[in-house]
């Protein structure tokens, strides 16, 4: 950020948030700059001391990095940074595969997950997007395999949930799974669809008034 930004190499000195380019709406509005030397501090720490698996980790910290927000411009640049820095220190291939570029090609969609995620209160559906990215990256690679286990494990817990609510509950709305899983509209649909798909449960209604059921 050297010769773009004055306070480079610096934490914020005023609250910056992310505006819309298109709309010219403010998307999020980071950590006030008080906070964020310890925010960034703890999150350093709980990636130096958490045992879980790297590409969860990694998509973690980019995401809270994101919503710490704690420079006044590049912190979308700096948070890929870190992520694609923790993923190489796992393996070594990631030094040749920067998430930087990975991303670049659905770059509207990875700032709506931020967006969705900042209104959800959760990183889940952050962290189910950048496992796929990978995934898509790396799927001739056999290293495709490991990210394809760990995102079938977090999408066959959430089934398994609706599969609960389902057996002491005789229908289910796609809101009702966002407040059940903690996860945004959109990635609750995107379940009960994949989940009709699979035979698992049928839906009956319209578009808006739509309910699932176990057959």
């Amino acid at each position: 950020m050297r010769g773009l930004n004055d306070e480079a190499g610096n934490f914020k000195a005023r609250p910056v948030g992310v505006v819309d380019s298109k709309t010219g709406r403010i998307i999020h509005f980071g950590t006030l700059p008080d906070y964020v030397p310890r925010a960034v501090s703890n999150l350093l720490d709980w990636a130096k001391t958490t045992d879980v698996h790297m590409l969860i980790k990694s998509s973690v910290f980019h995401y809270e990095f994101e919503l710490i927000h704690p420079f006044s411009d590049g912190n979308g640049r700096m948070g890929r940074l870190w992520h694609t820095l923790m993923l190489s220190k796992w393996n070594p291939l990631f030094s040749w595969l920067p998430v930087e570029s990975i991303i670049h090609d659905r770059q509207s969609e990875y700032y709506e997950i931020i967006n969705d995620c900042n209104n959800s209160g959760s990183s889940t559906e952050f962290i189910v997007f950048m496992l796929d990215v990978i995934k898509n990256v790396l799927r001739e690679n056999e290293m495709s395999e490991k990210v394809s286990e760990i995102m079938s494990e977090l999408e066959k817990d959430r089934l398994e949930e609706i599969k609960s609510y389902l057996s002491k509950h005789r229908s289910i709305t796609s809101k009702e799974v966002v407040n059940l899983l903690d996860i945004s509209e959109r990635t609750a649909q995107r379940l009960l669809k994949k989940a009709e798909r699979m035979g698992l449960i049928k839906s009956k209604g319209s578009t808006k008034n739509k309910y699932y059921y176990i057959i």
